[in-house]
C-alpha cells in the first residue's frame, strides 16, 4: 500500500480525500454508509451566527453534467452545531473542519470567537462567497480588500488552521489567494460554485426560485483545474481542490495541477459513498504506477511521470 497521508501546513490528514461544504450536511446520512474516519477530514455545511432558513424552493436543479443550487447557507446556527453537531462529528472519528459563512466582517469574526473555545475542530474554511450586506449585495469574495478584511477579522479569532474558500466568479483568481494569504490564510480551497441560471422553455419562468444560483458537477471540472492551477503558481500555502470530482482520475488530475487535498462535492449526491471508495482507488493507482506516496503527484504537471503498468 502506498502512504496516502499529506500535510496542509500544520493541518496533518491521514489522506487527501475529503468532502465540499455544502454537500455533505454534518456528516449524519453518510455515516451510515461508511465510518467518516476513513477521510482525510470532514467540511460540515456552512454555519452561522444565527439559524437560517435558506431561500424559498424549488432551489435545486439538475443540468448537463451538473446541477445548479441556490440552498441559501441553511444551517441551524452555530449555538446549535456547538451542541448538537460538533459532538456527533467528533465520536465518529472523523477530522472536522467548519466551513462558516456571515453577512457582515463581524459575523463572521463572531462565529469564529465561538468555535474557537470548543475542542474538536481541526480547521475552520471561511466561505468567501456570502453577499455583504453593507456593500449593496456584493460577494466578500469578489474583491480582494474586502476578502483580506474577512480573513483578518477570522485570523484574529481563531489560532488554528485558517481555510479561506475562493469564488471563481473573479476576474483575477490569483489576486485573490495573494490577498487571502497576506491576510493571514494558511490554505487555500477553490472552486466554489460558478453562477448560472437555467429557464423552463416551457413555462418561459427560471427554474430556480431564486432565479441564479450555484453551478457544481463535471461540468465545471476543467475551470477548477485551470484555477487550482494558477493559485498554486501564485502563492506556497496549501491547496484543496474541488469542481467536478467524480473518478480517481479527477483526483489525480487535481493533485498533478497542484492541490495537496481534494474535496468532494456534488458526487456524493451520485453515489453517496464516493469519497469513501476514491481513498481507495488512489491507493490502487498510486500502486500501479509504482508511486510510493501521493507527495510524489503533488505539483508534478508537466514534469513527466512514472511508467504506466496497469488499468486502474
Amino acid at each position: 500500500m502506498a502512504d496516502l497521508k499529506v500535510k496542509l501546513g500544520s493541518l496533518a490528514l491521514a489522506n487527501p480525500i475529503t468532502v465540499a461544504s455544502g454537500t455533505f450536511g454534518f456528516g449524519r446520512e453518510y455515516a451510515k454508509f461508511y465510518p467518516l474516519s476513513e477521510l482525510g477530514a470532514v467540511i460540515t455545511t456552512a454555519v452561522t451566527l444565527e439559524k437560517r432558513m435558506g431561500n424559498p424552493p424549488p432551489r435545486l436543479v439538475e443540468t448537463a453534467s451538473g446541477i445548479l443550487n441556490s440552498i441559501g447557507l441553511e444551517n441551524p446556527g452555530v449555538d446549535y452545531f456547538l451542541q448538537e453537531e460538533l459532538p456527533h462529528l467528533k465520536d465518529s472519528g472523523a477530522k472536522v473542519i467548519v466551513n462558516i459563512a456571515g453577512r457582515t466582517v463581524e459575523e463572521y469574526a463572531q462565529v469564529a470567537a465561538k468555535l474557537a473555545t470548543a475542542p474538536g475542530i481541526a480547521a475552520l474554511e471561511v466561505n468567501i462567497s456570502c453577499p455583504n450586506v453593507r456593500e449593496g449585495g456584493i460577494a466578500f469574495g469578489t474583491d480582494p480588500q474586502m476578502a483580506q478584511k474577512v480573513t483578518r477579522a477570522v485570523r484574529d479569532q481563531w489560532d488554528g488552521p485558517l481555510i479561506v474558500k475562493l469564488s471563481p466568479n473573479v476576474a483575477e483568481i490569483a489576486l485573490l489567494a495573494q490577498a487571502v494569504v497576506e491576510a493571514g490564510a494558511d490554505i487555500i480551497s477553490l472552486i466554489n460554485t460558478l453562477t448560472g441560471m437555467a429557464i423552463d422553455p416551457y413555462t418561459w419562468q427560471p427554474k430556480l426560485a431564486n432565479v441564479v444560483g450555484g453551478l457544481s458537477g463535471p461540468a465545471i471540472k476543467p475551470v477548477a483545474l485551470r484555477m487550482v492551477w494558477q493559485v498554486a503558481q501564485a502563492v506556497s500555502v496549501p491547496i484543496i481542490g474541488m469542481g467536478g470530482v467524480m473518478t480517481v482520475e479527477d483526483v489525480v488530475e487535481f493533485l498533478l495541477a497542484g492541490a495537496s487535498c481534494v474535496a468532494i462535492g456534488t458526487g456524493n449526491f451520485w453515489q453517496p459513498t464516493l469519497a469513501r471508495d476514491l481513498v481507495a482507488a488512489l491507493d490502487t493507482y498510486l500502486d500501479s504506477r509504482d508511486l510510493a506516496n501521493v507527495q510524489m503527484l503533488i505539483g508534478q504537471v508537466g514534469k513527466g511521470g512514472a511508467p504506466w503498468h496497469s488499468c486502474v
